[in-house]
């Protein structure tokens, strides 16, 4: 069964018909699937995940040239996983060049580290590049936060919230049984150290990546500490650093910066999350069943709700951006997202029952940004959206 996601209209409006549209994100978000709904029947596909297929292309590098110069009719061509053999960009570049209105080039990718290391041609000009997330929240129901517009299809249905803070939401889970989900993220997060991480060669030691891997994902959400992570590892700093950027180029995880427009000083150390809780609970090698909810809810419903707003923001555009705030006197907002339009602070915490101090630093934030921020959010399990203060509102984990 098929399920809507918001790129679909983005990915084939008429306005990206004259570029080749590269769609990343981490593996199993669903990029492949996206584009099969969204194509038509007949489409040239190569699957580079294919070893036979990627081998093909990497011993006869004509090849790829060859099948296309044979083509007389507008094709669509789609090729998956395009970062495993990169010398296709140029390919891709000359033809596009030669007769953009022949081919409709569709690429997919689950990493950048290797384009980076082999200085591929990243079609400067003539790409328009989307970052698929795991499932959203926004892609199931109405928001109130950075709403996004969907159209028409079949939303992916709303599960409980302790099925999303322990499973996470890969697009995959909601076509399985639920007995199966505990063997698909475990399977999920072995495929990724084997495919991204040994296959490729992308660290010279993979046991302190491991145990690099398994710490990062505990401290998920956290502000960053490169020493006290390279300490516990056993490895320099800038290694740990270097091993942070390869979560980020196989769009595992990503960094939240302070906010820079604060009229107090700030800790500038940003926060780092794994892209969904269900790998992050997996690469914690954490159990995947209500005993963790009971010892880390808060944690992982922070996690849940900044994993939201994050890809809302990359979804939105360039002139949206997810920040936080967290003042050398202690004064801390969880999420601060920043508009066109606006400054927005959030606040998230786990209670169902908010009280004045849960919003104390919202109130402080909006003292000392007057001219940015006129309004704030408190994100929390109330049944119902309540109003705490002249400029606050309380919005349930469901409706935010």
């Amino acid at each position: 069964m098929y399920y809507s996601r918001y790129l679909e209209a983005r990915i084939t409006a008429p306005e990206s018909g004259n570029k080749i549209q590269l769609i990343v994100g981490p593996r199993q978000s669903g990029k492949s699937t996206l584009l099969k709904h969204c194509l038509p029947s007949g489409c040239l596909t190569i699957n580079l995940q294919d070893r036979r297929e990627r081998i093909k292309y990497e011993r006869n590098p004509k090849a790829f040239l060859q099948e296309l110069e044979a083509l007389s009719v507008k094709t669509v061509v789609v090729i998956d996983e395009i970062q495993k053999v990169p010398a296709l960009f140029d390919d891709i570049q000359y033809f596009f060049d030669k007769n953009r209105e022949q081919f409709n080039f569709y690429l997919t990718g689950s990493s950048t580290r290797q384009l980076k290391t082999l200085s591929a041609n990243l079609l400067p000009g003539r790409t328009h590049l989307f970052r698929l997330s795991p499932v959203l929240q926004v892609e199931q129901r109405e928001a109130v936060i950075l709403p996004i517009s969907l159209g028409e299809g079949r939303r992916f249905p709303i599960r409980p919230l302790e099925e999303v803070l322990l499973y996470g939401n890969l697009p995959g889970l909601y076509s399985e049984e639920k007995e199966s989900w505990v063997d698909t993220i475990s399977s999920y997060t072995e495929l990724y150290i084997e495919n991204e991480i040994r296959n490729e060669n992308t660290v010279a030691n993979i046991s302190s990546f491991l145990m690099f891997l398994k710490l990062a994902a505990l401290e998920s959400g956290q502000v960053v500490n490169y020493s006290k992570l390279a300490g516990s590892v056993g490895i320099s700093v800038n290694t740990v650093k270097n091993y942070y950027r390869i979560l980020e180029d196989t769009y595992i995880g990503f960094r939240i910066s302070s906010f820079g427009r604060s009229r107090r000083k700030v800790i500038s150390a940003p926060r780092f999350l794994i892209c969904d809780l269900g790998m992050r609970n997996s690469l914690s090698e954490l159990p995947l069943n209500s005993s963790l909810i009971k010892l880390d809810a808060g944690h992982l419903f922070e996690q849940f709700v900044l994993i939201e707003l994050f890809y809302r923001c990359q979804y939105l555009g360039k002139t949206y951006k997810l920040s936080t705030w967290r003042t050398s006197t202690g004064a801390e907002v969880d999420a601060v997202i920043e508009t066109p339009e606006e400054v927005i602070p959030v606040e998230i915490k786990w209670t169902d029952s908010p009280q004045m101090k849960d919003i104390r630093h919202l109130e402080r934030f909006l003292e000392l940004h007057p001219a940015l921020s006129r309004r704030g959010y408190l994100v929390c399990r109330v049944d119902k959206q309540r109003k705490l203060s002249e400029r606050i509102l309380a919005i349930p984990w469901d409706q935010f």
